[in-house]
């Protein structure tokens, strides 16, 4: 009988501790997800300041601006690939 009675305060303490668990697990997940919120929207903020003040370009909004960069570093890479492929066939010679 005391088996029995063991094993249903163990069941007891067992969905206690689970309970528990789970709602230190939401706070803390709830408070990273706010600090992540917090930063990325800061970073968001400061990278449209600096588009703005630095990189735009008269009669652009901030949205053509990261656009045009983009446009521009996809062909640098690609640009750096191609001479990188010409130096590559120009040393197995």
């Amino acid at each position: 009988m005391s088996n029995i009675k063991n094993e249903k305060e163990n069941k007891k303490i067992i969905e206690k501790m689970v309970t528990a668990n789970k709602k230190i697990e939401k706070g803390v997940v709830g408070g990273y997800k706010k600090i992540e919120t917090g930063v990325v929207s800061g970073y968001k903020k400061i990278e449209d300041k600096f588009v703005d003040k630095f990189l735009r370009k008269d009669g652009e909004t901030i949205e053509e601006a990261k656009a045009r960069l983009k446009l521009e570093e996809q062909k640098r890479k690609e640009e750096h690939e191609k001479r990188m492929e010409e130096i590559k066939k120009k040393t197995q010679r």
